[in-house]
């Protein structure tokens, strides 16, 4: 029971028995606009008009509430002076006009937790305040019977009364005691309420957790991106690089393309890289340059650029494979040969790629060895390559096999399907 009622007790008593306070005081200038209609109906009985006054009341402060500034305001304000850790609302984006009233908070039966917070907190701020007052007017006016006050306490006939002495301090020390115990209450009460109304409602924790698993993916992605481009210009142009200083006396003409092909990958990577930043940095961006199965000729180009012989074999009709899977498919490909430059043993590098009707198969083939390992080679890997097409593939609902082919090579295959399953 103690460890329920501990974390109420956080925080500072007193300023959250004023929020409550202010609360009260924030709602006293709709009194007079919800007092017109029982001003204007004098015959009614003093109870009704009292009752109509209130439902009035009630009903104009609950109306506040459905105004979302109010709503980040008292969560703003409930954090500071009741000290519990409530997260921004979420709101609706702007972007996705067409998302249903689940994924938009604020709608619903969500949207009247802020009113009934609202009346909650205006209540107990009266309540609290007046009680508050009373007990701690009596606690300043007792001792001494002062202006001739005195304590009593009458139930079913049988009567108490603090005479002067010391029964009217003792009774004055129970009216200060009482006055913090409300003070206390107020708050307890407000910090048991915060996180039921103003925390976050069922809809908004899934509208974050979609946000968080987009954002995720996005990052994701962007890795993916970032570790296919660079990863394979930086490979390329390594062994570029080597190529073009053996030849650089003996075949300037060789050197010269070479190095310009350099140029080139390493321009398209710094496109490529720009964008993955610009999206980390939360940055308004361009479309990201796109590199589609259109573009193998210029990456076959760049490979042979190395010394590398690329042997492509490409069928089918490629116009059916557009959009994200012609772009994903490039990236298969591209850190396909990029392994097969890092870790191959030389020797021709098959390529083929064949659209059909219902999906396009993809596959890299490689000389590796005898007693090879995947992440054995010519350059230092991080392990990502692999398991980073395989996610790939698998979101794209795709197949995906990499391994020994015989006892010197190494194949890649991947398949995509065309259309998603419904």
């Amino acid at each position: 029971m103690f460890r329920g009622i501990r974390p109420l007790l956080r925080g500072s008593t007193y300023t959250g028995a004023l929020f409550a306070y202010c609360g009260a005081l924030a709602s006293l200038p709709l009194l007079p606009l919800a007092a017109l209609p029982a001003l204007a109906w004098p015959s009614a009985p003093v109870g009704a008009r009292f009752a109509l006054t209130a439902l009035i009341w009630s009903v104009l402060i609950g109306l506040t509430g459905l105004a979302r500034p109010t709503r980040r305001v008292l969560v703003a304000c409930a954090r500071r002076m009741l000290k519990v850790p409530l997260p921004d609302p979420v709101q609706r984006s702007a972007d996705a006009p067409g998302e249903g009233p689940a994924s938009a908070p604020g709608t619903g039966t969500d949207r009247w937790r802020t009113p009934l917070w609202l009346l909650s907190q205006v209540a107990l701020g009266w309540t609290g305040a007046q009680l508050g007052v009373l007990l701690f007017a009596a606690g300043l006016l007792l001792p001494g019977s002062w202006a001739g006050a005195e304590a009593g306490v009458s139930l079913r006939g049988w009567t108490l009364r603090a005479e002067g002495g010391w029964q009217s301090w003792a009774a004055a020390l129970c009216c200060l005691l009482l006055a913090s115990v409300s003070c206390l209450a107020v708050t307890c009460a407000l910090r048991w309420l915060a996180p039921r109304l103003l925390g976050p409602s069922s809809a908004e924790r899934l509208a974050r957790a979609a946000e968080r698993e987009r954002v995720l993916a996005e990052r994701n992605r962007l890795a993916h991106e970032l570790h296919d481009s660079i990863g394979h210009t930086l490979t390329a142009a390594t062994i570029q690089a080597a190529v073009a200083g053996e030849v650089l006396g003996a075949d300037p003409v060789a050197a010269r393309a070479a190095l310009r092909s350099i140029e080139e990958s390493t321009r398209a990577a710094l496109e490529d890289l720009d964008y993955v930043l610009g999206m980390l940095r939360e940055e308004r961006v361009g479309a990201a340059p796109p590199r589609t199965l259109d573009d193998l000729p210029g990456l076959f180009d760049r490979l042979r650029h190395t010394g590398a012989v690329v042997e492509a074999e490409l069928s089918g009709d490629f116009t059916r494979v557009r959009g994200t899977l012609s772009r994903a498919a490039y990236r298969i490909l591209q850190e396909g040969l990029t392994n097969a430059l890092r870790h191959g043993a030389g020797g021709p590098v098959r390529v083929t790629v064949s659209a059909a009707p219902d999906a396009v198969s993809l596959g890299v083939v490689n000389r590796c060895g005898p007693g090879a390992r995947p992440g054995t080679g010519r350059f230092p890997t991080s392990g990502h390559g692999l398991p980073g097409l395989a996610e790939r593939v698998r979101l794209l609902n795709g197949e995906f096999e990499a391994g020994r082919d015989g006892p010197e090579h190494w194949r890649l295959s991947v398949r995509l399907p065309l259309r998603l399953p419904a």
